[in-house]
């Protein structure tokens, strides 16, 4: 384990050192509650090993992406909102206001999303 995995807010979820609302949890993903949530349902799902951001995914993650992808309807299922619809946002890097950097997607919902995503 490097010393960004140490350090990092989600490894740390991951591990349990940190308190999280867990949702959903596989081999491969976790899902737990956003503490600033900009809806009224607003999950992070992130892949239990440490990969920085969307844009450091490699060809050998494509399985981890799709983990992240499946566990977002399961998610958004036991959240209630998958009848309704919700929204998977991934943010990569500073410009984009990445400010965990472990990859997560934002599954946002519980009510009509208007553009932007994020107020």
């Amino acid at each position: 384990m490097n010393h960004q995995e140490t350090d990092c807010l989600f490894c740390r979820i991951v591990r349990g050192e940190i308190p999280a609302t867990i949702l959903y949890r596989n081999e491969h993903v976790l899902a737990f509650r956003d503490i600033s949530p900009v809806a009224l349902q607003h999950a992070l799902i992130i892949p239990l090993n440490h990969i920085a951001s969307l844009s450091h995914l490699q060809p050998e993650d494509e399985a981890i992406a799709g983990q992240m992808l499946l566990a977002a309807s399961v998610v958004a299922d036991l959240l209630g909102i998958k009848k309704s619809g919700y929204r998977l946002v991934f943010n990569s890097g500073a410009d984009a206001m990445q400010s965990v950097f472990h990859l997560h997607a934002h599954l946002i919902g519980g009510q009509a999303m208007g553009w932007p995503p994020f107020p």
